[in-house]
């Protein structure tokens, strides 16, 4: 039963001030007596203890207590099951309320009071403000919150999960927005900062210790479960909930963090400060910002580094999107390196693209200039591929081309023309034609074709049937060569001499 403070006051004056016994306060005010004894026990009343009636359980007390004292959060359920393993034989609601009495109560701790100096500290934390969606894809909304212990700046970015590359990102924007770094930021243990802990010994994120080797800053991840220590941010994290998150609109992920922006320099920074209430967060900051160690001269070389290895297609897959290359590296393993709006792809040290981030899912991110690289290369491979076929049919034809190109014809124009004309008289009337238009100095495919027709037409020859082939270049590409059917002849010479 759940005791209500004007409940517990009353408890508390019947049993001291009016003398009441527990029986008397029970029946008096409609409750349970252990209910009476609680209140007591937990009042500290040393007299409490002397009212307790006589229990079954009295027996089992010694092990009640020493179990609770090593397993302190052991439900009574629980325990009244190995109580009733032991010889108990009442009731689960008389064990329950008897537990409650005898259960060893967690000790108030108390606080010092944390004061630091300027410059010296800063708390960073993430905050989590549920999901958006881009696309087809459903993304965390991280915030990622820095604030400087002393004056309570707070610098606040969003973020769309919660990797190690967007978290030293955010100190980085920090750090340039602050014009400065502080000499220590306490941290909880998030997989970020402490890969693996057992009490004092840490094995901290190797990234996260080369950053901070870097800007020159101590990172101090507090005691396990002791978020006290890093309140200033617990505190400044809730109130970026209410003084800035809710009920606020925004386009985009890029809009938010603009309107966050405003929000630190503006509302934020004019707020009072808790360590001299008369100056403003903004006006303290002024001070502390003399304080902060200076930024380094270059920047340290942050970004999602991750290989990727670029199939058939010239398209890598990263973070659920598809990003051109060049088509000259597929079947390559690459190297991304992705920050928060761009993502890089590199070919060991060289840089072969550049792409804007997309968020999304299942979308293609090209370049117009690879897909016209690819276009290119399509097309001279088909006009090689062309060529080689005409030559390798009909061998001669190597000669015309060298002339035309000589003449100063199209070339691709000219292969065209004599791969329509292999197609429709056969590689045996091309290449007789073909010697014709050489011997006539003519290296044209017009030349050519009128020596075909002017053959066909002297030997009565229909025009060639028009024949649609499948659109399968192995088809298409096969090459037909005719035989000599003078062998043909000779079997018939032979037939007739035996007729005879």
């Amino acid at each position: 039963m759940a005791v209500s403070d004007e409940l517990r006051a009353k408890i508390l004056r019947y049993f001291h001030v009016e003398k009441w016994r527990v029986g008397t306060i029970s029946r008096q005010l409609n409750i349970h007596y252990t209910v009476v004894q609680r209140v007591l026990l937990q009042s500290g009343s040393a007299e409490a203890r002397t009212v307790l009636r006589h229990s079954s359980l009295d027996q089992f007390l010694p092990f009640i207590l020493i179990t609770l004292k090593k397993y302190p959060k052991l439900t009574a359920s629980r325990l009244y099951q190995m109580v009733v393993e032991r010889g108990h034989v009442g009731s689960p609601d008389h064990f329950r309320h008897y537990v409650a009495l005898h259960r060893p109560r967690p000790l108030i701790e108390a606080y010092f009071r944390l004061r630091t100096l300027p410059g010296e500290e800063a708390q960073a934390d993430w905050g989590h403000f549920g999901h958006i969606t881009i696309g087809k894809a459903r993304r965390p909304l991280m915030a990622f919150v820095i604030v400087l212990s002393y004056s309570r700046k707070i610098f606040l970015r969003f973020y769309l999960n919660q990797r190690t590359t967007n978290f030293l990102d955010g100190h980085e924007a920090a750090f340039n927005a602050w014009g400065g770094v502080p000499k220590k930021i306490l941290y909880d243990n998030c997989a970020n900062v402490v890969l693996e802990r057992r009490d004092d010994a840490i094995r901290f994120n190797p990234l996260l210790l080369s950053f901070a080797a870097h800007y020159r800053f101590e990172p101090h991840p507090v005691a396990v479960a002791r978020g006290n220590e890093k309140g200033r941010v617990e505190k400044s994290i809730a109130y970026i909930r209410t003084g800035f998150f809710a009920a606020r609109k925004w386009k985009d992920l890029d809009d938010l963090n603009a309107q966050a922006i405003l929000w630190c320099d503006g509302q934020a920074a004019n707020r009072p400060c808790p360590e001299d209430t008369s100056l403003s967060v903004a006006e303290t900051f002024s001070q502390e910002k003399q304080k902060l160690l200076p930024l380094p001269d270059n920047p340290y070389p942050n970004g999602e580094r991750e290989a990727v290895k670029v199939g058939k297609t010239p398209y890598i897959r990263f973070d659920l999107n598809d990003y051109s290359v060049p088509h000259t590296y597929v079947r390559r393993t690459l190297t991304v390196i992705a920050k928060m709006n761009l993502v890089t792809i590199f070919d060991g040290y060289k840089i072969i693209a550049e792409h804007k981030r997309s968020y999304d899912k299942g979308k293609q991110i090209e370049s117009e200039e690879h897909l016209k690289e690819l276009g290119d290369y399509k097309r001279r491979a088909r006009q090689g591929r062309g060529q080689d076929r005409l030559m390798q049919a009909v061998p001669i034809s190597r000669k015309l081309l060298i002339k035309a190109a000589e003449r100063g014809y199209s070339l691709k124009s000219v292969i065209h023309s004599l791969l329509q004309l292999l197609d429709d008289y056969g590689a045996v009337e091309l290449e007789i034609a073909i010697n014709e238009a050489l011997a006539r100095d003519v290296p044209h495919p017009n030349a050519v074709r009128l020596c075909i027709e002017k053959r066909r037409e002297n030997n009565n020859q229909l025009p060639p049937i028009a024949m649609d082939l499948p659109d399968d270049k192995r088809v298409r590409d096969l090459i037909v060569r005719h035989h000599d059917l003078s062998s043909y002849d000779q079997l018939k010479t032979l037939e007739d001499e035996n007729d005879n």
